[in-house]
């Protein structure tokens, strides 16, 4: 495993929508969104595409890195659906920046970012490749009923972004699929095709709640407890753990079952809300803004998603 990130950036929209706004028209209020969730506002494209908040990222990983686009040799978008079903984001964002590289999207959902940096990890391992621009950029907003208080005041709209190079920094990484798609889904429509028997519209995103926050919670504790039994470290070597932030409470019962202090388990969920494959690429971009990430620390990362998906990776920042 050859890989280490080199630059970092972000794309965000710029309305803001607070719990207040949302009680405007849904029967919730900001106490019982921020109770269940520990989300207090989100930002929701109203003018941008998704290819401005990619570029914008992508641009900003670049500029942080010292490269240019025609230094890149290939970008993996992460996204559950680009601004077109073809051509793919990867492709609209390297025209947007000017690259002239290989480009692709890969949707693993709410793990997108682990999935990439798998798929980086097998490209740099080739003598061809030795800069990636992976990009990560959901626009949620699209996928929300926005009548239904249980889902939609849980997404936000944006995209982060880094690029990696040849490096030792990647220790771990493991993915998996359960292929139980029935708990977390966006159904797709039949189109006007004469030949379909049933018509369907494009559908609303759907999730039953309460299974996915339980597969959550196992699959993130049992990613850790893999991840520690691989490379025989514990809890208390790892210098931050960098989850999905999917919802707080979520982070809150991994960090309880670790015995872990909260300083070690950043969270970014109250202003962005759920960032799908963008979330912890969003989170690491602060984090080094802060300049909360040193050389040398040991940072575990892992997500879920729809699938559904899990994946886990440990880095030792260089």
């Amino acid at each position: 495993m050859s890989l280490k990130i080199i630059g970092t950036g972000k794309g965000i929209p710029e309305k803001r929508v607070t719990n207040h706004d949302l009680a405007g028209f849904l029967d919730t209020n900001d106490e019982w969104i921020v109770s269940r969730t520990g989300i207090k506002s989100r930002n929701v494209c109203s003018h941008e595409t998704l290819t401005d908040l990619a570029a914008a990222a992508a641009l900003q990983a670049l500029d942080k890195s010292g490269l240019r686009p025609e230094d890149i040799d290939l970008i993996i978008c992460s996204t559950i659906g680009g601004d077109y079903r073809t051509p793919s984001l990867a492709c609209c964002v390297s025209n947007s920046i000017g690259a002239s590289c290989p480009a692709f999207d890969v949707n693993a959902a709410c793990t997108g970012f682990i999935y990439a940096l798998e798929i980086a990890s097998g490209f740099l391992a080739d003598e061809k490749t030795d800069n990636i621009l992976i990009v990560c950029a959901e626009m949620m907003s699209k996928h929300m009923d926005w009548t239904d208080r249980n889902t939609c005041v849980l997404f936000g709209d944006g995209a982060a972004a880094c690029t990696v190079t040849k490096g030792n920094a990647l220790k771990y990484i493991d993915l998996s699929a359960s292929a139980d798609v029935s708990l977390l889904q966006v159904p797709s429509g039949t189109g006007n095709s004469p030949f379909v028997d049933e018509k369907k519209e494009y559908g609303f995103l759907n999730m039953q709640g309460q299974e996915v926050f339980k597969f959550a919670v196992n699959v993130v504790e049992s990613g850790v407890k893999q991840a520690l039994d691989k490379l025989n470290v514990s809890a208390e070597q790892i210098d931050l753990f960098l989850l999905h932030q999917a919802n707080k409470r979520i982070v809150d019962s991994v960090r309880r079952a670790l015995g872990q202090p909260e300083e070690k388990f950043p969270l970014n969920i109250a202003h962005y809300g759920n960032l799908s494959s963008a979330s912890i690429p969003l989170l690491l971009f602060e984090m080094l803004e802060e300049d909360k990430i040193k050389p040398g620390d040991t940072l575990f990362m892992s997500a879920f998603g729809a699938g559904l998906t899990a994946g886990s990776c440990v880095m030792v920042w260089e």
